[in-house]
């Protein structure tokens, strides 16, 4: 059976299978069928959406799935992804549902589940809806009925879900903070921020600019956002601002700019948050949680701290489980996904840019003074076309190139030999000091990987 979840959700073109009208039904009827044997009783789902032209039939029809069963919705109308998981936890829910393709173009949407404590659904439970979900294609298979019953939002119930987390950012994870002064100018990439972001910086009191804030349908994330910053650091550099954010469509992540107009990703602000937390004995074991893409500049900056890294597999899914784990205190990707455990298990860009503000704030220095000390190592990143995916462990010309050129690097660098989960391709990375030096290493083993397994 194919996964339709994968490690962020189930995601796909709107319209077309899985994220089609009788799937979507589907999904939710089996959702609120799964969580009613848990329960013994009718679940209520808390539901938030961006603001993709399918958003709204989306959700409409996952309404008809779960109320056909039963179940209970309120729906949060546009809001971020981090915003349900803050509701599904303190309504309480018995469940959180995002409809949204985060980054992606609008023509994709997806469906995202969050538990109660606002972690994802937990596996188990994705695999017996998708057991549902072939299930019902084999017993209908020609079933493609699009027809959705109009369901009427509650402006009132959603505006007030809205408000809940708005005054959960701005009174418990913003208590305190004046950002008087601040001139900030954010980019919401015309997706699920562009209300909310606004409104809580200003309640603050910053001097707030807003670009990318008119969603229609089909911009968000249209040549804005974190995937694209251009537009961004310019503004920032015409406004004379103090920095500038941008998020993505679901505001799950957030980038910034300093007031030279240079880019701080992830790993930047990882960096100085964790420095900020250390300094006040508040980094759980000085430990830091990041993936296999943070460069290993990071790495090193950190341990001159004496500040741990670990590494997981690419998805902020892993990063939590690892933060729990170890009972750590901060995680993130360089992509600026970013989680705090202690307030909140999901990524959230707002948390995170009111978290970096207060360092900023407290620290009483300028953005790009705080990315002082962190080196970014220079990477290359190089695809090779392979005709199977044999484990490099097992093929000894691999082995042997990979074994001495990390000898080489040593410390210093790093090499990193892995396959996509997508597509017939070996990925190379390698950092290190010199750009010329780890082009030559990663040709080498480019050509090695061609020899024995190349397309």
């Amino acid at each position: 059976m194919k996964r339709l979840f994968g490690t962020d959700g189930m995601r796909g073109e709107a319209g077309v299978f899985p994220l089609d009208i009788a799937t979507i039904r589907t999904v939710g009827a089996s959702l609120a069928q799964r969580l009613k044997q848990k329960l013994g009783r009718a679940p209520l789902i808390v539901i938030g959406r961006d603001t993709r032209e399918s958003g709204e039939w989306v959700e409409q029809a996952l309404v008809a799935g779960l109320t056909g069963v039963g179940a209970e919705s309120k729906s949060a109308g546009v809001i971020t992804t981090p915003g349900v998981a803050f509701l599904a936890r303190t309504l309480p829910a018995d469940a959180g549902v995002v409809i949204s393709a985060s980054h992606n173009a609008y023509r994709d949407n997806g469906i995202k589940i969050f538990a109660p404590s606002a972690r994802k659904l937990d596996e188990e439970t994705e695999r017996l809806i998708e057991t549902d979900v072939f299930a019902q294609r084999e017993s209908l298979p020609n079933h493609n009925d699009h027809s959705l019953e109009n369901v009427t939002e509650d402006i009132g119930e959603a505006a007030d879900l809205r408000s809940r987390y708005l005054d959960f950012l701005a009174n418990q994870i913003g208590k305190e903070l004046s950002l008087r002064g601040l001139r900030l100018v954010l980019d919401c990439a015309n997706g699920a921020a562009s209300d909310l972001a606004p409104q809580l910086f200003e309640r603050l009191g910053a001097d707030v600019t807003t670009i990318n804030n008119n969603p229609d349908g089909r911009n968000i994330n249209l040549g804005c956002g974190s995937l694209h910053t251009e537009a961004l650091q310019s503004e920032v550099v015409k406004q004379k601002a103090s920095l500038g954010v941008a998020f993505d469509g679901d505001a799950d992540r957030a980038l910034f700019v300093d007031a030279n107009g240079r880019l701080v990703n992830g790993d930047s602000s990882l960096w100085i948050l964790a420095r900020y937390l250390h300094a006040r004995h508040m980094l759980t074991d000085n430990t830091v949680v990041a993936t296999v893409m943070s460069n290993i500049g990071l790495e090193l900056a950190l341990r001159s701290q004496g500040i741990r890294l670990v590494r997981t597999d690419v998805g902020d899914k892993y990063v939590l489980e690892e933060l729990l784990r170890l009972g750590a205190s901060l995680g993130g990707e360089q992509s600026g996904h970013i989680i705090f455990p202690h307030l909140s298990l999901a990524g959230d860009g707002l948390i995170t840019t009111l978290s970096l503000l207060r360092a900023i704030t407290e620290e009483n220095k300028e953005l790009h003074k705080l990315t002082e000390g962190f080196q970014v190592f220079p990477q290359i990143l190089v695809n090779v076309q392979v005709k199977v995916k044999r484990p490099f462990a097992d093929v000894p010309a691999i082995q042997k190139t990979a074994r001495e050129i990390e000898t080489v690097l040593g410390s210093e660098g790093r090499l990193l030999l892995r396959y996509s989960g997508t597509e017939p391709l070996a990925r190379v990375m390698i950092e290190g000091k010199h750009q010329v030096e780890i082009e030559k290493y990663a040709a080498e083993l480019a050509g090695a990987i061609q020899q024995t397994l190349g397309a």
